[in-house]
């Protein structure tokens, strides 16, 4: 790391050191001054000298020591310009001190040299997303659906700027309600083109002229998002769709997910839910669905992988959502065999799968024919079919791949290492991983047992993971008893009473940039927080995405020296805990990590930097 991007936890152990020095020398100067005129004193004046010798002696002392430490912290101002109590009892005032802390690294980190104030983007800004720059991309020479895909080198950045929010910006409204009622100016899409869409993923109601509402019992299919629910559960055997997690079922990708309407239906059933979308230059599924408070990113199937390992969700679901499944020789389907695990669903509705009249019969009966061949081709097998909607279970037999006569070849092991944007590939994956493990043989629990760690065991220790775990039970209750009055403000409340419950919770989700094992996740849920944690690792560390993955919780892997696929003013919170450490020098600028960071907080609220010395963490909480 170069000079100018110093790592805070050995700038505060500086800090620390130095401070305890300045003691020391204190000490040690008062001593060594005062030591040599003891000894000429007892010379002079014997073993046994005079009461009033003592006295004049000790006033003398003492004067001098005032005199050398007020010149002594007089040389030190340029390290600490005021002097403060080291130990606070109140919230507000270690809230003061962990900022003060903050600000003291940051002029350390950054030199003599004071930075450029930055300006504010212009208006064609307020929904910028980095690396889809779908006019270069045009002129670079990709087509085929590639100029919408993630082209980071073409994004042409320009100049550093602060991106707004829309002049009728308003924060969102708490949840529930906010699940369903958004303000229509956070949004990049139109009301007009709201209105003017006749497709059923996309029907919604506007409450004023400032409002969307979106209908749970509408949206996606003709009998409302329940039903359809419902109906895919009875299709895989269960009884309805409460169901779904003691079938194994307890992460869900959604592909092209529309307005979120599915997606918040499983939320409201403890899944995990993802949505994955297209970025779209005049307006974004990912938008709409993240300004519900829904998890959700950018991401397509056009040309490379998502960044996500193999075997990381129990369904993939697709619903009208535009892939064209039987294109470039069914490379889209292997890429969702890669993403399933073992005994896992592909659900498929689309008007185009369902045999129709004698002007489109023929197409639908060649699609269908394709897709079964294909399927059985990569141990798929078709166990349900209800009007339009098509499922498909994955194989647990990880031999039937090279027991089929035509089958596609297995993918060698260095192709699952990192899929961080890899290409597409045409063989099948994750055949020899010790998580090929069946979601209906996962423990049901939410306690991971020996025999689970033990999979993951090439990146970590099982008792690495229960210490982090620990850790961030007590970090969660310290930080947030701070946070409280902040997060709570329509309730007020003191640190230590019971949280009051929403709509009054401000935090809706929590990006946490560098998420180790997922511990912070995991105690937000012991803690019955209403919240949501997207767990990013960082691809220059130990790949843990596959663990945090395993226990049902949001996770993605990403390269923090270049922007996160998200729009502007999409998460409520953001935690940074040794971040810095795993940020390469040669292509990361840490002012561009900055303006990241506040591009995809929302306007006032929160970023979380936790500098851990020995056995303790501070936390730097930043109102933005």
């Amino acid at each position: 790391m170069s000079n100018g991007q110093r790592n805070p936890l050995i700038l505060t152990g500086s800090i620390f050191l130095l401070r305890m020095k300045i003691r020391t020398q204190k000490k040690l100067s008062c001593s060594t001054l005062v030591s040599p005129w003891f000894n000429k004193l007892s010379v002079f004046l014997g073993r046994g000298p005079p009461l009033s010798w003592l006295l004049l002696c000790f006033l003398s002392i003492v004067a001098l020591i005032a005199v050398l430490g007020s010149s002594t912290s007089n040389t030190l101002d340029f390290v600490t310009s005021s002097s403060k109590p080291d130990i606070y009892s109140s919230y507000r005032r270690l809230k003061e001190q962990a900022a003060v802390d903050y600000l003291e690294l940051r002029t350390l980190s950054l030199g003599t040299t004071r930075p450029k104030e930055l300006d504010l983007c212009g208006k064609e800004r307020e929904n910028f997303v980095p690396c889809y720059n779908v006019s270069a991309n045009l002129l670079a020479g990709f087509k085929e659906g590639e100029e919408f895909d993630r082209h980071c080198g073409m994004s042409g950045l320009g100049d550093r700027c602060l991106v707004r929010p829309p002049k009728d910006y308003k924060i969102p409204l708490r949840w529930p309600a906010g699940r369903d009622v958004i303000w229509s100016a956070n949004v990049k899409i139109t009301k007009d083109q709201f209105l003017s869409s006749g497709s059923m993923t996309k029907r919604l109601m506007l409450l004023e002229e400032n409002q969307i509402a979106f209908h749970s019992e509408d949206g996606l299919v003709f009998d409302g998002v329940k039903d359809y629910s419902r109906q895919i559960a009875e299709m895989i055997g269960l009884g309805t769709d409460s169901e779904f997690l003691q079938a194994g079922v307890q992460s869900v990708l959604d592909v092209g997910c529309g307005f979120g309407s599915f997606g918040a239906h499983l939320v409201s059933l403890k899944l995990m839910a993802v949505c994955v979308a297209v970025y779209e230059a005049t307006g974004s599924q990912v938008q709409l669905a993240l300004e519900r408070g829904l998890p959700a990113m950018i991401g397509n199937f056009i040309s490379r992988q998502l960044p996500y390992p193999s075997l990381s969700f129990d369904m993939v679901h697709c619903a009208q959502c535009g892939i064209i499944w039987d294109k470039k020789e069914g490379i889209f389907l292997i890429e969702v065999d890669r993403l399933l695990k073992p005994g896992g669903y592909f659900v498929l509705t689309s008007p185009e799968s369902k045999p129709r009249g004698s002007s489109s019969s023929r197409k639908n009966k060649n699609l269908l024919k394709v897709m079964e061949e294909f399927t059985e081709k990569i141990c798929w097998s078709l166990i349900a079919q209800q009007d339009e909607t098509f499922i498909w279970q994955k194989t647990v037999d990880a031999h039937c791949y090279t027991s089929r006569k035509h089958g596609l070849p297995l993918c060698k092991e260095e192709h699952d290492a990192v899929p961080y944007y890899h290409p597409l590939v045409s063989c099948i994956s994750a055949t020899n991983s010790k998580r090929w493990i069946s979601i209906q043989n996962r423990s049901s629990g939410s306690q991971l047992s020996s025999a689970e760690l033990e999979v993951h065991g090439k990146y970590f220790q099982p008792e690495d993971f229960y210490e982090d775990l620990q850790v961030w039970r007590s970090a969660l209750k310290n930080f947030w008893s701070l946070l409280t009055p902040l997060i709570f403000s329509d309730h007020p409340k003191r640190p230590g009473d019971e949280d009051p419950l929403p709509p009054f919770n401000m935090i809706r989700n929590v990006m946490d940039m560098n998420a180790h094992y997922g511990g912070l996740n995991a105690a937000f849920l012991e803690e019955k927080k209403s919240v949501w944690v997207m767990n990013v690792v960082p691809v220059n560390a130990r790949n843990t995405l596959p663990l945090i993955l395993h226990q049902g919780f949001a996770g993605v892997l990403h390269d923090w020296c270049e922007p996160f696929p998200t729009y502007p003013r999409t998460y409520d919170m953001l935690h940074a805990n040794g971040l810095l450490s795993h940020l390469s020098s040669e292509r990361c600028d840490l002012m561009d990590l900055f303006l990241e960071m506040d591009r995809i907080l929302r306007p006032e609220v929160f970023f979380l930097h936790s500098i851990c010395l020995l056995s303790n963490c501070l936390f730097l909480n930043i109102m933005l």
